[in-house]
């Protein structure tokens, strides 16, 4: 039976989040909240189910400090309890569809030649559709998807986050060993607990009224 929110919770926490600039480093996110918000992560959607990605949840205070020059210093990568590198996989072709499908067969019990007609769409409107430069570009776009439920499901829990793109992609990639892993940095999130000191967390959301974010058709 499908458990349900009551519509202004959700738009509580929605305007009660902010891009945290300020993390408390003294306060940790517990075991089992960060056990529910890797299992949010894991449960993402994705364009065909494919997955291509990998979230690398880095805590290693020493790896931050390495990490924090190529975040042009931003504080939150050292202060915050949290941070999640996502990166999306290079490459993606035919052996990944593959694995994907091979996973869906045994997790339906289904034989893989029953998803021959998934397998063939799959393969033919991502693999052979696009260029390798193509296929990483979409790999890279999935992966902010998983970032925007990860942002709202923390959000739920009373969980501070703030996305990043304000990082050396290439040094991170280094730095974690991604390149080897078939993997390339997109985009980071820090995650924790706002300091009362962050002026931010009481500035008043800026969005555009509906009547300019909207088109009805």
């Amino acid at each position: 039976m499908n458990t349900t929110i009551k519509p202004e919770i959700l738009l509580q926490q929605l305007n009660w989040r902010y891009a945290t600039k300020q993390f408390d480093p003294t306060r940790k996110i517990s075991a089992e909240d960060w056990e529910t918000l890797e299992e949010a992560l894991r449960l993402s959607p994705s364009s065909g189910g494919l997955q291509p990605w990998k979230f690398i949840v880095v805590t290693d205070p020493a790896v931050r400090a390495r990490l924090t020059p190529a975040s042009h210093g931003q504080p939150q990568i050292a202060a915050a309890s949290h941070l999640v590198v996502f990166a999306s996989k290079i490459g993606f072709s035919e052996a990944d569809v593959d694995a994907h499908v091979t996973h869906v067969a045994e997790v339906q019990g289904v034989p893989f030649e029953a998803l021959a007609t998934l397998r063939g769409m799959l393969v033919g409107g991502i693999v052979k559709a696009q260029d390798e430069t193509a296929r990483n570009a979409w790999a890279r776009n999935q992966v902010y998807i998983a970032l925007g439920n990860l942002l709202t499901s923390a959000a739920m829990l009373g969980i501070d986050a703030c996305p990043m793109e304000g990082f050396d992609r290439a040094q991170y990639d280094e730095i974690l060993g991604l390149k080897a892993k078939g993997l390339a940095s997109a985009v980071i999130a820090t995650l924790g607990y706002r300091s009362p000191a962050d002026k931010y967390a009481q500035a008043p959301k800026a969005r555009f009224p509906k009547e300019q974010v909207f088109i009805h058709v």
